[in-house]
């Protein structure tokens, strides 16, 4: 599983990079378009509208891989089996120990936890 993650994120990232290379190489309708390839250069690679279609359906078809590579990582991330929970789930429990007054044996402590229970189950007014 981690195997495909890790190919589809590193095809997501390239198509990506190619998406903005390939935007910036274009030009907006009204500018010439073979002028990106140097001047006079309109009719020698693609032609004076064929770099422009050329460039249009490449985004496109990067676009559509971009689009499915990313539905496929959203897919991956939301069905990843859980091998562990939150951090409190990863505490073992452990024992309470009440722990034991020094003074518990000494007639004052008796009078104290007497005193303490009695307060404890008052009910304030």
């Amino acid at each position: 599983m981690d195997f495909w993650f890790t190919l589809i994120l590193i095809v997501d990232v390239i198509v990506a990079l190619f998406i903005i290379g390939l935007v910036l190489l274009q030009h907006g309708k009204g500018a010439d378009v073979g002028a990106s390839f140097g001047s006079g250069a309109s009719g020698s690679l693609f032609g004076a509208s064929g770099s422009a279609n050329f460039l249009s359906r490449t985004t496109a078809a990067l676009a559509v891989v971009f689009f499915l590579t990313t539905f496929a990582l959203a897919y991956l991330v939301t069905h990843r089996p859980r091998t562990g929970g939150g951090v409190i789930d990863t505490i073992k429990e452990q024992p309470v120990q009440q722990q034991v007054p020094a003074t518990q044996g000494t007639p004052d402590a008796a009078k104290s936890s007497d005193a303490v229970k009695s307060k404890a189950n008052e009910v304030p007014k």
